[in-house]
């Protein structure tokens, strides 16, 4: 954990909530209709109470020409604001697949600079 003077506010709130950030043993895959658009051997493992196991995928390992930034914003109290990417190509713009903490809190800078997808929209594949 780096100390940015950026403390997450949720921790102040909730000191009994647990986030680790540990690097995944294995190498991941991640396609979206039958295309890769991100491999990694250097995956974290983001576990947080009461939420799925998360991975994060350096942004070096994803390939952002297939993808495109949408409005989406969210806001965590323990890991700061979340930014979202969505598929590019042909036909109706799709749902947001992939977000990132780009200016993570104190407690999650182990994250920035990493993205996440959502298990439910891509294939993710271990190996």
């Amino acid at each position: 954990m780096t100390d940015n003077g950026n403390p997450a506010p949720g921790f102040m709130r909730n000191p009994h909530k647990r986030i680790t950030i540990t690097p995944h043993a294995k190498k991941i895959i991640v396609k979206a209709d039958g295309i890769e658009i991100a491999a990694t051997k250097a995956a974290k493992l983001l576990r947080e109470t009461g939420c799925r196991d998360v991975l994060y995928i350096p942004f070096t390992d994803i390939n952002f020409a297939g993808l495109e930034p949408t409005q989406t914003r969210t806001h965590c109290p323990y890991k700061g604001d979340a930014s979202y990417w969505r598929l590019t190509g042909a036909g109706e713009p799709g749902s947001d697949i992939m977000w990132a903490y780009e200016t993570p809190y104190d407690e999650a800078q182990e994250i920035k600079e990493h993205g996440a997808f959502y298990a439910e929209l891509v294939d993710i594949e271990e190996h």
